[in-house]
């Protein structure tokens, strides 16, 4: 590839092709010179030339479609956008898609790159002690994992922190039950033991945390399995939403807390802020060949334009390369 090229499958989205195009064009006209390879049905797309290229696409997998459905639907947005990445088209993929087809399409597709065991989905949450992110990975792909495993989802996790944050040698923990070090998970236990006794330049290992601990902790990669991540990721996203809908309903008791909530209106804004995935940019599968991003399903064009730049970042940076050499 001449110039950076990434592959946005226009299907996916809940909110359908319009809102993927507004999100293109916004990220066209900040990155002219990246090109994009739009994937979807040029009924529904129009012309699309002045953008980037458009890759034909007639069919539109379900929310519910697994790896199966992503295999035998070869005409499907996710798996044309995938296979351009598997080509060397392009160095990216960008889908709203169903997380399940996402994933799918993603290993199946673009497979492990070398030197990694299983591959994990990421996902960036504010840190409100730092004042930037913490990435928490695996929260998803896979439910099980070993204690080596773990250790390499640090590694990728830091690498990640490096290429698109700039923090040069972040500080990763172990979600557990407690922040002793005999705490945790026969596999967590395992992790422990294996990061500690194998110190890593690219990371600083500072133990456990407690899932009190998330949004503030002194971390800026927490490590579990997928089952535990992925249990954690929707319960902050539904303690957030809640939080929400008790300080509108304290602000709306009566005139008095009324006033209160214009006066802090600007303030609620900037907490909103920073509990938005869509300010983010959406779940990576690090440890494949090429990058891979996961849009919200429900994306606004803001949300989708933050995956599409968090791609470009990650391409960038060459990070399934990097993740290869620190491997091998």
């Amino acid at each position: 590839m001449e110039k950076l090229a990434i592959a946005v499958d226009m299907m996916g989205s809940d909110k359908g092709p319009g809102m993927a195009l507004e999100a293109v064009r916004s990220f066209h006209e900040k990155n002219p010179g990246v090109l994009l390879y739009l994937v979807g049905r040029k009924e529904e797309l129009g012309d699309v030339s002045s953008l980037g290229e458009l890759v034909e696409a007639p069919d539109v997998l379900p929310m519910t479609a697994g790896a199966l459905d992503v295999i035998r639907a070869k005409g499907s947005s996710i798996y044309k956008a995938s296979s351009l990445v598997r080509e060397g088209k392009c160095s990216a993929v960008v889908s709203a898609g169903g997380t399940g087809a996402f994933l799918s399409s993603a290993a199946l597709i673009l497979g492990k790159a070398e030197g990694v065991l299983r591959p994990a989905l990421a996902a960036s949450l504010p840190n409100f002690r730092t004042g930037g992110h913490t990435i928490l990975l695996d929260c998803g792909a896979s439910n099980e994992n070993s204690g080596e495993e773990l250790m390499q989802f640090a590694l990728m996790g830091a690498l990640y922190q490096r290429i698109v944050y700039g923090v040069d040698k972040p500080k990763v923990a172990l979600l557990s039950n407690g922040a002793e070090e005999g705490k945790g998970s026969p596999e967590g236990k395992e992790a422990y033991r294996l990061l500690k006794e194998n110190p890593k330049e690219e990371y600083e290992f500072i133990g456990n945390v407690e899932g009190k601990d998330v949004l503030e902790g002194p971390m800026e990669v927490l490590v579990t399995d997928g089952y535990s991540g992925n249990v954690l990721m929707k319960g902050v996203e539904g303690a957030a939403k809640a939080m929400g809908h008790l300080l509108k309903k304290a602000f709306m008791t009566n005139i008095s807390t009324k006033l209160g909530y214009l006066l802090a209106k600007k303030g609620m804004a900037g907490l909103k802020e920073s509990l938005d995935p869509s300010s983010i940019g959406g779940a990576m599968l690090l440890g494949v060949k090429g990058v891979a991003v996961k849009a919200h399903g429900a994306s606004d064009p803001k949300g989708f334009l933050s995956a599409l730049s968090l791609a470009s970042r990650m391409a960038k940076g060459d990070m399934a390369a990097e993740l290869a050499r620190l491997l091998s």
